[in-house]
């Protein structure tokens, strides 16, 4: 997806990275390892970034460090983009064929901004019909490499239809919340009656 509209592959890996570590700043020569690209072609998209206002930098012990800045007007989009192709999210929109029927599936923002979850937290809820061990087993994929657990709920779609409709708490609070959209219509099935 990234790639039909940013053109710079460089520029799609640095994006994909911030974007998946939020909470850490990171240096730039930490950062041309991690995507594996020399450090100026790494430093010249990295002020291009700035410069947008993508990125805010900051100095730290005579280095400097880049962060994404959350205020940026297209941080919601890019947040969408990179949780649909990297990590859990990509996972499913990439193995939708081998998931089953799936007619719904949402990560919540909260996830995606990397916050751990609570017990009653859902990070991931599928409405259709999944096949559960091919889901369990790209979830373990997902929370060895976060060092994480992650909440998740499946449906079936009447289930969760008259669940929706009846106004449930538990999925109501699901709906109510951010979310990024990785399967189905949005106005469909979030929309609360």
């Amino acid at each position: 997806m990234l790639k039909d509209i940013i053109t710079s592959e460089v520029r799609i890996k640095i994006i994909k990275e911030l974007y998946r570590n939020l909470r850490t700043p990171i240096h730039i020569r930490g950062l041309s390892r991690r995507v594996g690209t020399e450090i100026n072609a790494v430093r010249r998209e990295l002020t291009r970034l700035q410069k947008c206002g993508m990125l805010k930098k900051e100095a730290k012990a005579n280095k400097i460090f880049y962060s994404v800045r959350t205020d940026y007007s297209s941080f919601g989009e890019l947040l969408s983009f990179v949780n649909k192709e990297t990590g859990l999210g990509g996972r499913i929109v990439k193995n939708l064929a081998e998931l089953g029927k799936v007619k719904f599936a949402l990560l919540s923002t909260e996830f995606a901004l990397g916050r751990v979850a609570s017990p009653k937290d859902v990070d991931l809820l599928m409405v259709g019909v999944i096949d559960i061990k091919y889901l369990q087993e790209l979830v373990k994929k997902s929370e060895k490499e976060l060092g994480q657990e992650i909440n998740y709920t499946v449906l079936g779609e009447d289930e969760f239809n008259f669940k929706k409709a009846r106004r449930d708490p538990f999925i109501s609070s699901i709906l109510l919340q951010g979310r990024i959209i990785l399967v189905g219509d949005e106005s469909k099935f979030c929309l609360v009656k």
